[in-house]
This record gives C-alpha cells, structure tokens and sequence, in this order.
C-alpha cells in the first residue's frame, strides 16, 4: 500500500518538535529577562524582586528627573548623528573595496574587521589617548555639548560593521545592470544613485538599524571618551545601578525598548514598501 502524495509524514513531524522545542527555550530564555523588565516597570514598589500592585508613578517620576532624561536625549543625538556618518562612511567604503582593485586589498578589507574583533576596552584606552595626546579636547575645539569626541568614537567602531553588512549585498549585484545604464548616457554618479544603490537599500536599513543600537547601548568607548560635563544613558544608568536597580530604571529601559521596537518596525515597513515597488 502506497502513501498518499499529499499525506503528512509522520516521521517529519517527529523530527520537527525537538527542533520547536529548543528554539521556544532559546526564545524564553532571551525575551523573558525583557518581559520582567516591563512588568516591573509598573511595580508600585520600590524593590524591583517584590511586585506591590500595578501603578504609573514610576514614569511619572521619570518625566520629572531631568538629568535622566538629558541623558537619553544625549544618547539619542550621538546615536543619531553616528549613524549618519557611520552609514556614509561605510556605504562609501563598501562601494570602494567591491568596485576597485588595488594592491594591498585583502589587507585594506582584513582591517575593516579590526573594531569589530577588537575588545571594546582596547578601543576605548585608544581613543582615549587619542583625544589626549593628539587631538586636544572638545573644549579646546569648541564641540557643541561636548559630544564630539563620543561621536567621531562611535563612528570609528561602528562603520566598520555597516561596511561589512553593505558589501555583502554588493556581491549579489548584476553589474551588467550597472553598464548598461552607461551605455545609454547614464553618468557614474546617476548610475550610482539610480542603479546601485536601490540594490542597496535594504541592507542601507539593516545597517542603518545596526549603526543605532550599537552606538546607543555602548558604555565602555563612552566611558572613556566622555568629559567631565557629559552624560550619556549607558553611563547614568550605571552610576544609579551602582546604589540598586530602581523600577525609575525599568521605566526608562521600557521607554527605549519600545522606541527600538518602534523603530524596527517602520525600517521593516519601509523596506516591504520598497520590495513591491521593485517587483515586477
């Protein structure tokens, strides 16, 4: 007796539930922590581990507390600009090292890979030197709010990554999409923009939304980069982890978590927007 051609396997569904099993475990065990997080953001008590009822003084008070706030908004700005010249700047050298060939090229691309393999203390300690020994601090340069070092920091450590993600869609590029568009009067900068860097667009997003988290959350390069006047999120909300995690704390870490989601999902937008527009 044959077995239907549209019959379930059996067999295949006994070989799926572990593998359903563990990738379930694996997600409880990342997003549970978050979850906590969330609920005892609403804790009426004070003690982050005993949970008093559910209650909203804990963002009211945050509203209140302006060197938290100031902090995020800091956070936000260097963020925000570090982006911008992260995505620049490696969408810049992604196109170099894919287009061009030069001697030394493997050697150029292997140091690319150095921030992201290199222990974020050893950059700090470098950067540090750097604004000390080499480049006078922001007070001498007259960087506004003094976050110009943390910038121009963050941008060293995250283009690099933004590089990497960009170059990977340039391998799936047609080049003859790109010669063709020369070939019927199409200049290199109109070829770029109108042909490149479409193809690129998602990765653009990938690596925009890559750039931002990871100059968000660092703490150890802003830690050593920052002056005396400047506060950055990671570094307040370990100067008051250092007395005890509050449910203020939590509050503010819903807030930024909810923005990411927020966020992620308008880039997920953006880019199923520009799928349907590209298909044919």
């Amino acid at each position: 007796m044959t077995r239907p051609a549209n019959a379930p396997d059996l067999l295949d569904y006994s070989r799926r539930w572990p593998l359903r099993l563990v990738l379930a475990a694996v997600g409880l065990f990342l997003y549970l922590p978050l979850l906590v997080l969330v609920v005892m953001s609403f804790n009426d008590s004070r003690q982050t581990t005993v949970w008093r009822g559910f209650s909203l003084r804990w963002y009211e008070k945050l509203a209140g507390n302006a060197e938290l706030v100031a902090a995020l908004g800091n956070s936000l700005l260097i963020a925000g600009l570090s982006t911008l010249l992260s995505l620049l700047l490696g969408t810049l050298a992604a196109i170099a090292l894919w287009r061009f060939r030069f001697p030394g090229l493997g050697l150029v691309a292997a140091g690319f890979t150095l921030p992201i393999v290199v222990p974020e203390i050893c950059m700090g300690v470098a950067m540090l030197i750097f604004f000390t020994r080499i480049l006078p601090w922001p007070q001498d340069l007259g960087w506004p709010l003094a976050l110009g070092p943390i910038v121009i920091a963050h941008v060293a450590f995250i283009f690099p990554f933004v590089a990497v993600v960009v170059r990977a869609r340039l391998q799936s590029f047609n080049r003859e999409a790109e010669e063709a568009a020369r070939d019927l009067g199409a200049g290199p900068w109109r070829a770029l923009v109108d042909i490149v860097l479409p193809h690129l667009k998602p990765s653009l997003i990938a690596g925009a939304l890559l750039a931002f988290t990871l100059s968000l959350d660092d703490f150890v390069i802003t830690f050593f980069t920052a002056g005396p006047d400047t506060i950055t999120f990671p570094v307040k909300v370990y100067s008051m982890v250092r007395f005890g995690v509050t449910p203020e704390v939590n509050a503010i870490s819903t807030v930024l978590l909810l923005l990411t989601v927020l966020l992620t999902a308008v880039a997920l937008r953006v880019q199923a927007i520009a799928g349907e527009r590209l298909a044919p």
